[in-house]
């Protein structure tokens, strides 16, 4: 991989560790509709306390379901194909334009520095993490 390629990875990794961004991968509304499925069932066969015994199984069965769907946004960022690095190198680069950099130290302290440049980088990862990834994103508190 270019050096270009990987000085613009490691930025997207740190903005979204920075952020504290988190992904879900697909189908992980999987768990959710468990968790409202059995709870729907368990109140057609036991009323009020069916709908509170269903979900909360239901919960419980999402919850293994879905249970290491949930991502830090650095982690799902260098595990990306080589093809899906230079996808958002390009669209990364709309943004940098003609900025000159030595290497990731230098361009990552360029957009940090930069608010309207970092919501910009930022925007742009998580729209090519959405769209091309299928994933959710979430910010930790």
């Amino acid at each position: 991989m270019s050096p270009r390629i990987d000085d613009v990875m490691k930025l997207c990794c740190e903005l979204s560790a920075n952020q504290q961004i988190k992904t879900t991968v697909k189908h992980s509304g999987k768990g959710a509709l468990t968790a409202g499925g059995l709870a729907f069932a368990g109140g057609l066969v036991g009323g009020p306390l069916g709908i509170a015994v269903g979900g909360a199984v239901g919960g419980l069965l999402g919850c293994w379901m879905t249970s290491g769907q949930f991502k830090p946004l650095p982690q799902v960022i260098m595990e990306m194909t080589t093809e899906q690095q230079q996808h958002l190198y390009e669209e990364i680069m709309v943004i940098l334009g003609s900025i000159n950099w030595t290497d990731a130290v230098q361009i990552t302290a360029i957009v940090m520095g930069d608010a309207s440049l970092q919501k910009q980088v930022t925007a742009a990862l998580l729209n090519y993490v959405h769209r091309e990834l299928q994933a959710e994103v979430h910010y930790v508190d």
